[in-house]
């Protein structure tokens, strides 16, 4: 029996809703909001609502930096302003847990992003697109031993289970159809660019490594690509 590829699959699916007009998004709000960090660092972000997105779902652009300064520079060729696509982990952004490295990586990027102007897209798929129940499943199965694919596995899941077609469709709304990509995650690049974004530019964040994240991100790392220099794990 043949196989489906799955980025084949997610492309048809939403080029037939594009046809009916359902993926066209829209910007629905857009609010100033002060941001600070428990370390202190403290800046600004444009937050945008959108109408149209294809899973109906909350999810959320945030200017930071000279965004309309950078969606302009990119519109004369210059360069594309930079954009991280993150995904909602109540563990790690909200509690600080060290079991990943999401806190971490959401506080980086947005100084990096206000620095350079750019968007940080906050993305409505808790535990790769499982849900935070099903997210902390998994992690208790991970406790007796599974990585954290195959640990999504035996819930009956998908590896993982994210689909970046709403990331895209707000980049389009706002204008940004060039990017610099900032992700370690070679799929979300493939992903942006089958929904018609030009990755111009992967840029890899830092490493977040903790002695209780040291199994997941070597499994993301040997897995699933994800480009990372982990130091040598005994």
């Amino acid at each position: 029996m043949a196989m489906t590829d799955p980025i084949l699959h997610l492309r048809t699916r939403h080029e037939s809703q594009d046809d009916q007009g359902a993926a066209t998004a829209t910007v629905r709000t857009s609010v100033t909001v002060p941001l600070r960090f428990a370390d202190g660092y403290a800046t600004t972000g444009q937050v945008m609502t959108f109408r149209g997105l294809t899973d109906a779902k909350e999810h959320l652009a945030i200017g930071l930096g000279d965004w309309e300064g950078a969606l302009a520079r990119s519109a004369r060729g210059g360069q594309p302003p930079l954009v991280r696509p993150h995904s909602e982990c109540l563990t790690g952004d909200v509690l600080g847990s060290q079991r990943c490295d999401c806190g971490p990586q959401l506080r980086e990027a947005v100084e990096r992003i206000a620095r350079e102007g750019g968007f940080l897209l906050y993305l409505r798929q808790e535990g790769r697109g499982i849900g935070l129940y099903e997210k902390l499943d998994a992690y208790a199965l991970q406790d007796l031993g599974l990585d954290t694919y195959e640990a999504n596995a035996a819930l009956g899941h998908g590896e993982d289970e994210r689909d970046y077609a709403p990331a895209a469709h707000m980049l389009h709304a706002v204008g940004a159809r060039r990017i610099r990509l900032l992700s370690n995650n070679p799929d979300k690049a493939m992903q942006l660019e089958t929904f018609g974004i030009r990755v111009e530019e992967r840029v890899t964040t830092g490493v977040h490594l903790t002695d209780a994240n040291a199994r997941y991100l070597a499994a993301k790392v040997n897995h699933t690509g994800h480009a990372l220099a982990l130091p040598k794990i005994a």
